[in-house]
């Protein structure tokens, strides 16, 4: 099996001891690429430096809306500059989060604006994030005339707003929450999406499968998130493995080469 993780965090603190243990396990276990988005400027570097020295990790950083407290305007300055560089593949993770209290949502929105912005000047894709807020960053996709599309991250939404995102050209996100037996809501969406707009995450270190449940999650875990969508749709592992793989391949440009499968 050869897959793409599209979002895996493995530049942060908690794989600092394990890293290249857990890169070579992934890398055992068939994922042949990872795409690491960004949080907040400050771990940029380290996250950009990771990527630069290990040809199966591509940097895509943005300002989490999360994480306003760590933002400033002169932080989209050097996006731009990123974003004309050549050197990433997307901005990400970027949107809106209305699911926690207490946050301020106009500048949530102002630095998602200006994110897809400087995505729409140098027509990159984005890695989305919305969480409890699916039909605000629709609207806002379209009022912006965004139309370099994307992948909405560990999707969480409805059927009709996961078909909203597709005209919008997003392919859709499953990680492991499809895993767990009584999340019968995005199984379902898991179960009626097209194939062909279908790809796979684990989100690592968050949310992990069920089988780790309570455990950091991994990028090694991918293969167990595949299992589960060929159950739930009663398809061939190697056929879903294949076409996810080829919709990452092709949402985010990668210039990659797949290893010849024997």
């Amino acid at each position: 099996m050869q897959l793409i993780d599209t979002h895996s965090h493995l530049d942060l603190h908690c794989f600092a001891e394990d890293r290249q243990q857990v890169l070579c396990r992934s890398r055992n276990n068939g994922v042949v690429a990872q795409i690491l988005p960004g949080v907040c400027r400050d771990w940029w570097p380290h996250m950009l430096s990771l990527c630069s020295r290990t040809p199966d990790l591509f940097a895509a950083p943005g300002l989490h809306p999360m994480y306003l407290q760590k933002h400033s305007p002169p932080h989209l300055d050097e996006l731009r500059s990123l974003a004309s560089s050549g050197t990433i593949v997307a901005l990400g993770e970027i949107g809106l989060d209305y699911y926690i209290r207490d946050i301020d949502h106009s500048q949530q929105q102002y630095y998602f604006e200006e994110q897809l912005d400087i995505a729409k000047e140098s027509d990159l894709p984005i890695l989305l994030h919305a969480r409890k807020a699916h039909d605000q960053v629709q609207a806002t996709l379209r009022r912006k005339k965004f139309n370099s599309g994307g992948i909405v991250h560990a999707f969480s939404g409805s059927l009709q707003q996961a078909e909203k995102y597709l005209q919008l050209g997003f392919k859709i996100s499953f990680g492991g929450t499809i895993t767990y037996d009584r999340s019968t809501k995005i199984r379902a969406v898991a179960l009626r999406l097209p194939l062909d707009e279908i790809v796979l995450e684990t989100d690592a270190p968050d949310i992990p499968p069920a089988a780790h449940h309570g455990q950091r999650n991994s990028p090694e875990y991918l293969p167990l998130i595949l299992d589960s969508l060929a159950q739930i749709r009663s398809e061939s592992k190697a056929v879903l493995a294949q076409l996810t793989t080829a919709n990452a391949i092709e949402i985010l440009r990668l210039d990659i080469i797949l290893p010849t499968q024997e």
